[in-house]
């Protein structure tokens, strides 16, 4: 399993006691969803490593997680700060005009107007506000807001997402002195 094929669950923020047991923070819309949980990929170092799971209780947007294998709070303390995954394939489908961010890479991004901006490479969390990084079509890399007053349609058949973009905000990018 390569971290491409999976989405990111979140973390592991600490040990929680003395038998091994971790505390998660599940980074995800629904962390209650995920209460019945079996198995969860660790990244280690750049290799995914797949644990199954004792026992969870989800409380908010963290979780208390017993792993098999990890039956010390020395072992524990080796999993602090690292990422958990799941395969993109245990995803819910979503009905068509909903999307996963993922789902957004490759996709052309258009203007309403049906200027074709370039494609996707990757949505970035920015903190405030999520950013679309767009490899324009003059090669140039743009990045774009991604917020929910500029989206006029999300095409998945098409592959394609178009936007209403503010006046002026690609070619401060394109602009030779930038």
């Amino acid at each position: 399993m390569q971290v491409d094929d999976c989405y990111q669950l979140g973390y592991v923020i600490k040990p929680h006691g003395l038998n091994g047991e971790l505390q998660f923070l599940l980074d995800v819309d629904s962390p209650q969803e995920y209460s019945a949980l079996e198995s969860v990929f660790v990244l280690q170092g750049q290799q995914l490593v797949p644990f199954f799971i004792e026992s969870i209780a989800v409380r908010g947007n963290k979780a208390i997680v017993a792993l098999e294998e990890v039956e010390s709070v020395d072992e524990a303390w080796a999993l602090k700060g690292a990422e958990l995954y799941l395969p993109l394939a245990v995803l819910p489908e979503l009905p068509d005009d909903q999307y996963y961010y993922h789902d957004l890479v490759g996709f052309a991004l258009e203007k309403e107007s049906g200027e074709l901006i370039g494609e996707i490479q990757s949505v970035l969390d920015a903190g405030a506000q999520d950013l679309l990084q767009v490899k324009h079509t003059s090669g140039k890399e743009v990045l774009v807001p991604l917020t929910d007053e500029l989206i006029v349609k999300v095409d998945k058949t098409g592959r394609k997402l178009i936007m209403n973009l503010p006046e002026g905000l690609i070619e401060v990018y394109l602009n030779e002195e930038s």
